[in-house]
């Protein structure tokens, strides 16, 4: 049995650390083995995500303090709660690909920066590029005007090189 000390611990924790999660996504566990659920957490873990079970009176506390309270919506029955201040598309990545894998884990909803998201927004995050890849097109996107300059400028010298071949050319042969 908890005390009520220790609950109100529990909420203060919660309420200090989804304070500070840029995403938050409730799921539902249910039919998931402990096995399966330390696996979810370790591949959140390398995402920078934490993977909570936790009471929906406690969870509603701490929603309710930090003024999360449309969070609240999503906890009807047994709830975990994944949120990362990091990265927030490499833990939707590993929350959508556990959910594709194992059925029982099944997501709720969520918050990114303050907007609500639906089960089939927070699919839509999954589905975006990495960072890396991302930042890649954007610089690819800098470099085609350089290098579209670079063939023009190219191409001018290129005819005047052809414009001189052929000038030696028709002296060599007169």
């Amino acid at each position: 049995m908890i005390t009520r000390n220790q609950k109100e611990r529990i909420v203060e924790e919660l309420a200090r650390e989804l304070e500070q999660a840029e995403l938050i996504i409730l799921t539902d566990y249910r039919g998931l083995t402990v096995s399966d659920i330390t696996a979810l957490r370790r591949q959140l873990r390398a995402e920078q995500c934490r993977y909570r079970v936790s009471k929906n009176t406690l969870t509603r506390l701490a929603c309710r303090k930090i003024g999360l309270e449309e969070l609240e919506q999503f906890l009807e029955g047994p709830s975990a709660i994944a949120y990362t201040s990091s990265d927030p598309v490499g833990a939707a990545k590993v929350l959508i690909k556990f959910s594709k894998e194992n059925e029982a884990l099944s997501l709720k909803g969520g918050l990114l920066s303050g907007q609500l998201l639906s089960v089939e927004r927070l699919k839509a995050l999954g589905e975006i590029p990495p960072k890396e890849e991302l930042l890649a097109k954007v610089c690819r996107g800098f470099q085609a005007p350089i290098y579209g300059l670079v063939n023009v400028l190219q191409g001018n010298i290129r005819s005047l090189v052809y414009v001189l071949e052929a000038v030696r050319a028709q002296k060599a042969s007169a």
